[in-house]
């Protein structure tokens, strides 16, 4: 337990940074006399984004379960969506609407001080005070202004899954911890004729992390916190940051059509390209082992040899070669849930509950003593790479906010096809900013 509680000493710092964070915590909307919650007859509506078959979207089937077990008067109707189109599409319809889920998949920073300035969530600081103390500082990125209005269920940080068996066929005796020996690394896998690396910019995100880790690198903690604080893209790492990632998309690292392949749909995605032996490696967060597991013909195989190293460091960059880029998945009760729904949230982050998470494999918990019960060797790699970062970025698209981060990937991606420009991601944020 005490490599979680450091990293959660190390994501304090990250909170720092966002400005949704200012204010004084307190208030809150009042919470139901426990004599009212569970008498009359409930249904709760819960979108996540579990949605392939696998032991994520089982165990959220088992906790609802579970929950109406405990609370027959309560029924969960689950709803599971994939991550774009809850994010991008169904969740920003459905809380225009008047009928929006009950509670729902969020993901703080930004995106929820807009959620929170339309009016959108339910405030839950005076009803959740038991489990933020339990989960540390973690919690405040799902904090408007000091008030709570989401608790997170995973946090950890991003870095290159890789297959160990390839690494060692193309010579690779250890993995990379700086850019040039990824550059290196990449001319070996192409010379035994394995595709270096897998990403898929079909869905966007998984492309522009490249440039987040780019920015990482070139932009010192200082202008990085500058920029999720002010939303202030003045300093000229940000434009650094894309000419360092057009250089490494010249040397052809990613498999052919990149562009419009998925990230983590099915065997022909690119974590199914990396699951099935297909790539050596791919960009992304903690929660892959458990997508992996989803797209794999071979479950046994892939655990033989998937390995996992944090994102190697530019040499002569201004930026801390230790940070992390990071971040977590919480869920929001809507504005007008009933107050079920606050139950439901606190028993899903609840220390029992959180040990069944981390036992799926899926993601890393956030509750205090729960990441005892990681079992898997990569996933104790990054719970060890994130109690040794020395300042956690929260993901930039969230940081941002929505407007900004859609606007930023979309001009990341337009590098990746070949008809963008470095200049055109920093001005393309800083007229999203504007608006």
């Amino acid at each position: 337990m005490a490599t979680k509680r450091r990293a959660s000493a190390v994501l304090a710092l990250l909170m720092t940074s966002v400005v949704v964070l200012a204010g004084c915590s307190g208030g809150g909307e009042e919470a139901a006399p426990q004599s009212e919650l569970y008498k009359d007859p409930v249904t709760l509506s819960w979108w996540h984004n579990a949605s392939q078959d696998g032991p994520g979207k089982t165990y959220w089937e088992k906790v609802a379960k579970d929950f109406s077990a405990l609370h027959p008067t309560v029924k969960i109707e689950i709803e599971a969506i994939e991550t774009n189109q809850l994010q991008r599409t169904r969740l920003p319809a459905a809380l225009l609407s008047s009928d929006p889920p009950d509670i729902f998949q969020a993901w703080g920073g930004g995106e929820m001080s807009e959620q929170v300035e339309a009016d959108y969530l339910k405030e839950i600081t005076d009803q959740t005070k038991t489990e933020v103390g339990d989960i540390g500082s973690a919690a405040e990125i799902w904090q408007v202004k000091g008030k709570q209005y989401g608790l997170p269920f995973r946090m950890g940080i991003e870095g290159v899954w890789y297959n160990k068996e390839m690494f060692a066929k193309a010579g690779i005796a250890a993995p990379p911890t700086t850019f040039e020996e990824l550059n290196t690394a990449v001319t070996k896998l192409k010379a035994i004729n394995v595709i270096p690396i897998a990403v898929g910019a079909g869905d966007k995100w998984p492309a522009a992390h490249w440039w987040y880790n780019m920015a990482l690198r070139a932009c010192s903690v200082d202008a990085l916190k500058k920029a999720s604080a002010e939303k202030n893209f003045d300093d000229p790492c940000f434009v650094k940051a894309g000419q360092d990632l057009k250089a490494f998309i010249d040397t052809k690292p990613f498999q052919p059509n990149f562009i419009a392949t998925p990230g983590q749909n099915d065997p022909t995605s690119a974590n199914g390209m990396l699951a099935n032996g297909k790539a050596a490696m791919e960009l992304m967060g903690d929660w892959n082992r458990g997508t992996l597991d989803t797209v794999t013909t071979d479950k046994a195989k892939l655990a033989s040899f998937l390995g996992w190293f944090p994102v190697p460091a530019i040499s002569g960059s201004p930026g801390d070669p230790k940070a992390a880029l990071g971040g977590g998945d919480g869920f929001s009760c809507a504005k007008n849930a009933p107050a079920e729904c606050v139950e439901f949230l606190k028993y899903i982050v609840s220390p029992e509950v959180q040990k069944g998470y981390a036992e799926t494999g899926t993601g890393l918990p956030v509750a205090k003593g729960a990441a005892d019960a990681v079992k898997d060797p990569a996933l104790k790699s990054i719970l060890e790479a994130t109690s040794g970062a020395s300042y956690v970025q929260l993901w930039l698209d969230t940081a941002y906010g929505s407007t900004v981060g859609n606007a930023m990937n979309d001009a990341i991606v337009a590098i990746f096809a070949g008809n963008g420009t470095p200049e055109k991601v920093v001005s393309a944020m800083k007229a999203a900013a504007s608006k």
